[in-house]
């Protein structure tokens, strides 16, 4: 139990009730879906930025409630499984791509949506490689660290406090810089998996 995310603990605890309903591990990852892209068009829009950082922490959160409900209801399926791969890519690439948007018109200019653009494709780079090696090793392999309770992912739980504190440019620029190295990493890692088959 230890091992577990505070906000997958929490995720838990919400989704217990709906083991019995009609809601399905697919609902929640379309919700997640909406959510997300609505954050990415609403920070793309330049001008609902602290509706964006909140609908984007719904989001985030949601993220974990389809798999827990999955497991506690015994519905997991690999369709399911896919299918939140990829409105995990769709979403977070989104985020970034309607962030760089939203900050064109700013100082930055045209390298906002660059940078946006960076992030994006090094994002769906890592969810490539990503997939490829869960399903060679499963999904152990793909286990992020983390320390008391919190993932990297987690990180984005601030864009709130980000947005308020206008700090969206230094946040783009940040993740244009680290996920193209993120994504090398986790490249590296696959040809390695490979190297050993």
């Amino acid at each position: 139990m230890t091992n577990i995310p505070w906000d997958a603990r929490l995720a838990a605890l919400l989704v217990r009730p709906l083991c019995n309903s009609w809601v399905t591990p697919n609902h929640l990852t379309t919700l997640r879906l909406a959510t997300g892209l609505g954050a990415a068009l609403c920070f793309g829009s330049g001008e609902w930025l602290n509706l964006a950082a909140w609908l984007w922490v719904m989001s985030t959160f949601l993220d974990h409630t389809d798999g827990e409900l999955a497991r506690m209801s015994g519905k997991q399926s690999r369709a399911g499984h896919f299918y939140d791969l990829i409105t995990d890519a769709v979403a977070t690439i989104g985020l970034f791509m309607g962030i760089g948007w939203g900050l064109s018109s700013s100082l930055l200019g045209g390298w906002a949506l660059f940078m946006g653009a960076i992030a994006g494709i090094a994002i769906a780079i890592i969810f490539h490689f990503r997939n490829e090696i869960e399903q060679r090793s499963g999904k152990a392999a793909t286990k992020q660290p983390g320390f008391a309770g919190f993932e990297p992912e987690d990180s984005l739980y601030l864009l709130p406090l980000i947005t308020w504190l206008d700090g969206l440019a230094l946040l783009l620029l940040i993740a244009a810089l680290i996920t193209p190295i993120i994504a090398i990493v986790v490249g590296w890692q696959y040809l390695t998996q490979l190297d050993k088959v």
